[in-house]
């Protein structure tokens, strides 16, 4: 085993910033050696984790490991599984959706082919298993028994989203555990990978799962929000991709609750079409979200699960510099507008 592993919690308090946490991580990703052969396979796994972006939940694992007074050099390998993973769902994610971009990038499928997206993938999934042989069998169970229980949520939120599509009685409750199934869950895990790695108690560890997942809540109410309101030169995805895909967003189920009878019938019409062109489609869509409340109720959501993290926050057994940095984060994510 590599020594550095072996590093462990001695005089280490201070704190990186969050910038500074995506350069460590972007060094150690390139790093890697995963332009293998047969190269259809691992090209287009250097090729998605090579699109950017913010690189978040890695870099939620090296900032949960100095919470705990452990160097982010020993988190390195389990935020690699966590970006790997990430972008394995993500692959996975646009064949479904027939998504044509990614990042503002063109999607892997529509790149090669949809075989090699489903086969790159499924490589995905194993080389993020791969990352925790890097650490000590304790840890390595605990990493891989999150793990495993992160990933099986993913995909039943995933399974969640498709079933809601041609369903037309679905709950806000039942939406709101989907997307913390697929999305909020492996937010929530990143941050206790990294209280997993500094060997922290388990009662921290869980306190900083519960932050990550209001955190990740609030981030995919979100994203479900721009999804319709953002601006497409930044977005980096289809604006008005789930009004297209007919999504029962939080937007939609919210406009549906405040809507007359006659505009939730013209909405839940709306949400049957399947066009060519979806521009009119998108337009009276969103006029309804405005016109019913629904974009206000979710703006108003967001804001109750980011307050919820801040909440679990104050019970961490950290000092204060501590938690203005991750709540200064959250505040960040919070406020992008992309």
């Amino acid at each position: 085993m590599n020594c550095i592993f072996e590093a462990r919690k001695s005089e280490f308090h201070f704190m990186h910033d969050i910038s500074q946490y995506q350069d460590f991580f972007i060094e150690y990703l390139k790093k890697q050696d995963i332009h293998k052969e047969p190269t259809n396979l691992y090209e287009p796994i250097e090729y998605i984790l090579g699109l950017g972006g913010k690189r978040m939940r890695p870099v939620l694992t090296l900032m949960a490991a100095e919470v705990f007074d452990t160097e982010y050099k020993v988190a390195l390998p389990a935020a690699m599984a966590v970006e790997v993973f990430h972008n394995f769902s993500l692959v996975h994610d646009d064949i479904m959706d027939d998504a044509p971009l990614r990042r503002g990038q063109v999607t892997v499928h529509e790149k090669w082919n949809l075989n090699t997206g489903i086969l790159s993938g499924d490589t995905m999934l194993i080389l993020a298993y791969q990352y925790f042989e890097q650490y000590e069998p304790e840890v390595f169970r605990d990493l891989a028994k999150l793990f495993s229980k992160t990933a099986l949520e993913v995909c039943e939120g995933q399974q969640w989203d498709v079933d809601f599509e041609t369903r037309k009685d679905v709950t806000i409750p039942e939406y709101l555990k989907m997307i913390e199934y697929k999305t909020a869950v492996l937010v929530a895990a990143a941050m206790k990978m990294g209280a997993i790695v500094a060997k922290t108690s388990e009662k921290e560890a869980n306190l900083i799962y519960d932050f990550g997942l209001n955190l990740g809540l609030a981030f995919q109410l979100q994203d479900d929000y721009l999804d319709a309101f953002g601006d497409p030169e930044t977005f980096g995805k289809q604006v008005g991709g789930d009004i297209i895909e007919n999504k029962k967003t939080y937007l939609y189920l919210k406009a549906l609750e405040f809507s007359t009878p006659e505009k939730a019938s013209e909405l839940q019409k709306l949400f049957t079409l399947q066009l060519e062109d979806n521009t009119e489609k998108i337009e009276t869509a969103k006029a309804i979200f405005n016109e019913s409340g629904a974009s206000k109720a979710t703006q108003e959501a967001i804001e109750m699960y980011t307050f919820k993290a801040f909440e679990t926050l104050e019970k961490l057994d950290i000092n204060a510099e501590k938690k203005n940095i991750l709540r200064t984060f959250g505040e960040n994510l919070m406020g992008r507008k992309v």
